[in-house]
């Protein structure tokens, strides 16, 4: 089994940490860092795990760290666990930020370091996560293998380019924020119907739960699930045309390529 440093204890931390022991990662094989005493109490208190305040120790003598803070700070904790990774070359060091290079980490710790840089989502903390990996020069099929598996445990997971993942950062990292933005109009838009608040959000959310789990399990094209749905002169298709007429693609397209872009100036 795998011992493991979680460096951050905020949100992207807590639903990783959450994955790994429903995966049945031992919590004892879970140290976790967060500069506030009080938060690491609570992650002890709910997952059973480590807590520390301070990276060095944390870190030392573990096969995997997950560096889960904002970008602006994973070179800076990468310089401060760089020569306690130095002495532990079976250690893999997985930044979960937007924008950091796997170049920029290389540098930052010991020549030849095993840097994976991954795109996580928020939902990995209801095991239904989407994580992208790109691995970087000095990772082996075994290392990869091993962060793979237990992430496996938050979701599904994918191995990409590095070149992606601005891309991936939009597609995913960032994407359930567009779906809870959605549901939120969508909620507003029942109430202005004269639904009640509680009775719109649980049409809407329990439809589009529905509808994402019709995709994936369907293997259908969203097309023709949609067509499927519309019928010549119905209400749906009156909807679509409505959604269309607003502009609804070009502000994904807009959405996205301004995701992407603010996630490479991170780096």
């Amino acid at each position: 089994m795998s011992s493991i440093a979680v460096i951050g204890g905020g949100k992207i931390g807590e639903a990783l940490i959450a994955g790994l022991l429903d995966g049945g990662v031992n919590p004892k094989d879970i140290h976790v860092t967060n500069r506030s005493v009080e938060r690491g109490q609570y992650l002890r208190e709910k997952f059973s795990v480590v807590p520390f305040v301070d990276n060095g120790p944390a870190v030392d003598g573990v096969d995997v760290v997950f560096i889960c803070v904002k970008p602006k700070m994973v070179l800076k904790v990468a310089e401060e666990i760089a020569e306690i990774i130095d002495n532990n070359d079976a250690t893999t060091v997985v930044s979960m930020a937007a924008g950091i290079t796997n170049a920029a980490l290389e540098e930052v710790l010991a020549a030849g370091a095993p840097v994976i840089r991954a795109m996580p989502n928020t939902p990995m903390l209801v095991g239904k996560g989407m994580t992208a990996l790109a691995p970087g020069r000095f990772v082996d099929e075994e290392q990869l293998a091993k962060v793979t598996t237990l992430l496996q445990a938050t979701g599904a997971v994918r191995v990409v380019e590095e070149s992606d993942m601005d891309a991936v950062t939009a597609m995913s990292g960032s994407s359930p924020a567009y779906f809870f933005l959605m549901i939120e109009a969508m909620i507003d838009a029942g109430v202005n119907l004269g639904l009640s608040r509680d009775a719109a959000k649980d049409l809407s959310v329990n439809a589009l739960y529905g509808a994402a789990a019709m995709l994936k399990e369907t293997g259908e094209e969203p097309q023709q699930l949609r067509a499927n749905v519309s019928s010549p002169g119905g209400a749906t298709i009156a909807a679509i045309r409505a959604f269309e007429e607003a502009g609804l693609r070009a502000a994904v397209y807009d959405a996205t390529q301004a995701c992407a872009r603010r996630s490479a100036e991170l780096g």
